[in-house]
């Protein structure tokens, strides 16, 4: 742990893979939640690989990307997590290198910044619906008619019968994209809600 920084790490229960991933900070928790929601990701973990180099002074350097992602179509990504201010020059002089490491076997490297506060936190909310307990087959065949047309949550919750039960099962197909909201406003029950993916499908 570095002198006057606090890091708060954990487990995450990967929807995507059902099993717990393990992170290192509230940043890296985040980008965990987002590639877990991303449906074209099938595999995550974190710290998995470290890379080592001879920079041309002869300084041997080493570096250990946060996150690693694969995709379903057999690439894959390692991430870096950053906070809300500029990336370090330490930082961005790995990245140079991470990122020719990535391209030379074809995968990808980036430096993720976190969502807007508002996304982030909406998320959130709807991370913990991402359990398959809350999805119920029947019940999601009738959302995506409720919604073909936009309308409000509440509206289309109504119509579906008991709110109580209906609700949990609009807020995992809202994590899952089989509807979606504009998730850069604030969650109520009033919100926008239509069929299939919307922008931040996998923000």
């Amino acid at each position: 742990m570095r002198p006057g920084r606090r890091f708060t790490p954990g487990w995450w229960w990967s929807a995507t893979t059902g099993r717990l991933v393990h992170y290192g900070s509230g940043v890296m928790r985040t980008q965990v939640m987002l590639l877990d929601r991303d449906p074209s990701v099938r595999a995550m973990a974190c710290r998995p690989v470290e890379l080592s180099w001879r920079e041309s002074a002869g300084t041997v350097v080493s570096h250990a990307p946060h996150l690693m992602a694969r995709f379903s179509y057999g690439g894959g990504l390692l991430l870096d997590c950053a906070g809300r201010g500029e990336i370090s020059p330490r930082l961005a002089h790995r990245a140079d290198v991470m990122a020719a490491a990535a391209r030379a076997v074809g995968w990808q490297y980036r430096v993720a910044s976190p969502p807007e506060p508002v996304v982030a936190a909406n998320l959130g909310w709807l991370s913990g619906y991402r359990h398959p307990r809350y999805r119920d087959t029947a019940l999601m065949e009738g959302a995506v008619r409720a919604f073909a047309r936009p309308r409000p949550l509440i509206e289309g919750a109504r119509d579906l019968g008991d709110t109580i039960r209906v609700r949990p099962a609009l807020f995992h197909a809202l994590w899952t994209g089989a509807l979606s909201a504009p998730l850069n406003e604030p969650l109520h029950e009033r919100v926008t809600v239509t069929s299939g993916p919307g922008e931040w499908a996998s923000a």
